[in-house]
């Protein structure tokens, strides 16, 4: 059975109705709904756990609301919504970090968000090759931002730091230093 903090990941990002509870329009979900969901679907958890997981996530998955009644994941969505974050100018350079098998197919096609809503970028070096790891041996990119930015897309910031566009085209990627 997946941790606490995994099921979470999952009901928030993709399939809230495998616990039966809904996400707002931004993806926002009631703390006190999502309990007694996790209750019923025999994951249950106190809101202390809940907040202690929030707190701990080092990749800071999780966004509570400033008043703490409400709850969502703060990036990674497969389902479509509107974060509601506004566009921000992001640094000249970012950062994605994937596996080597997957080159071909990024220079043929440019970055594609796939089964997610975006594109997810990394402002650093270390944060790239950490998320590229997991899909086998790394290979860190570099995105000209700037230049994209100049062309006209447009990023976003996520709660936890992650940069994100609808694509990137090849055309704006090269290899990071090793």
């Amino acid at each position: 059975m997946p941790s606490d903090s995994r099921f979470l990941t999952l009901v928030l990002r993709h399939r809230p109705e495998l616990i039966g509870i809904e996400l707002d329009r931004a993806g926002w979900t009631d703390v006190d709904g999502l309990l007694r969901a996790m209750k019923r679907h025999g994951r249950p958890l106190s809101r202390i756990e809940l907040e202690g997981i929030v707190t701990a996530d080092r990749k800071k998955r999780f966004t509570l609301s400033a008043d703490g009644t409400s709850i969502r994941a703060a990036q990674g969505h497969s389902i479509v919504l509107d974060l509601d974050l506004p566009p921000a100018p992001p640094p000249a350079m970012l950062f994605h970090g994937t596996a080597r098998h997957y080159l071909d197919s990024i220079f043929a096609d440019g970055l594609r968000p796939g089964r997610r809503q975006f594109v997810h970028l990394s402002p650093d070096l270390v944060t790239a090759a950490t998320v590229g790891a997991r899909h086998g041996k790394v290979v860190v990119l570099t995105v000209d931002s700037a230049a994209m930015v100049a062309e006209g897309h447009s990023f976003i910031l996520s709660d936890n730091g992650v940069w994100m566009t609808s694509v990137v085209p090849a055309r704006f990627l090269g290899f990071a230093p090793s």
